[in-house]
């Protein structure tokens, strides 16, 4: 696809690209943040605006300025999903979306086609930052930071499973795991050991998520020189049914996980010279 206006593109995906790759070989993203929609594509939408909020990782935006470098995406996933491969990129299918149906029949191919526009800007525009900080640095370090439910049986409904659905789970299924091993332990290690509102964490690795398309497509673009940290946090933040947040949770997690920085960014060092 040829776009003719690469700002507006950028505009219409909610795309908010702040970089200082000269600060911190540090690049955090919250790619599921968003919840906006370009105007007119609601119209051709069966799922109402509720339920895709609640789909959702709302709030992540808040947990990415622990770093200079942020790129948050404030368009919905249900628009496109920046974390899925390009044929997966548009939930046009049930079975692509938790058995949700996204659009309702006879939708333009040119709404579609936009969507994917604004994919391939996204992979663009990454493909350029990483490579500024691997220009500079040598390496990157990536905390892709999203969320996730566990109440699908009802607000008040009980867990399912409460050890298969740690309170963060640390995706590392597609990077070079014994070359960055140092990393991964360290931020493990500061976490396990945080003090949240009285108590230990549930801190797991690759138990409910290994990682998704992003962090395959760096290792993959950047062998040996980019590891990223998929971080999925237990929704214990917020009301998954209703979207209200809880500002000592999301604060203390906030914390836990500014605190894993310096630690890592240390570890770093030894594993990329």
């Amino acid at each position: 696809m040829v776009w003719h206006n690469i700002f507006l593109l950028q505009e219409m995906i909610g795309l908010q690209e702040e970089i200082n790759a000269f600060s911190s070989p540090l690049l955090v993203t919250a790619i599921h943040n968003g919840h906006a929609l370009r105007p007119g594509i609601s119209t051709y939408m069966a799922i109402d605006e509720f339920e895709r909020l609640r789909e959702e990782d709302p709030y992540t935006e808040y947990f990415a300025d622990i770093s200079e470098s942020r790129l948050i995406v404030d368009t919905s996933r249900f628009e496109v999903d920046l974390n899925r491969p390009r044929e997966d990129a548009v939930y046009r299918t049930p079975g692509q979306s938790w058995g949700i149906k996204v659009w309702k029949d006879k939708v333009p191919v040119s709404v579609w086609e936009y969507s994917y526009g604004e994919y391939d800007f996204f992979y663009n525009l990454l493909d350029r930052a990483i490579t500024r900080f691997i220009d500079f640095w040598g390496y990157i370090i990536v905390y892709d930071i999203h969320s996730y439910n566990y109440l699908r049986n009802g607000k008040n409904s009980a867990e399912v499973d409460p050890e298969g659905n740690p309170e963060i789970n640390l995706g590392t299924g597609s990077m070079d795991r014994q070359m960055w091993d140092p990393v991964v332990s360290s931020f493990m290690s500061v976490l396990h050991d945080y003090n949240y509102q009285g108590r230990k964490l549930h801190v797991a690795e690759n138990i409910r998520f290994k990682g998704g398309y992003m962090a395959k497509w760096i290792h993959s673009r950047f062998p040996g020189k980019s590891c990223v940290l998929s971080i999925e946090l237990k929704k214990i933040f917020m009301d998954e049914w209703t979207g209200a947040v809880n500002i000592p949770s999301i604060n203390d997690l906030k914390e836990a996980l500014k605190k894993t920085v310096p630690v890592v960014l240390d570890a770093a060092k030894g594993v990329a010279t």
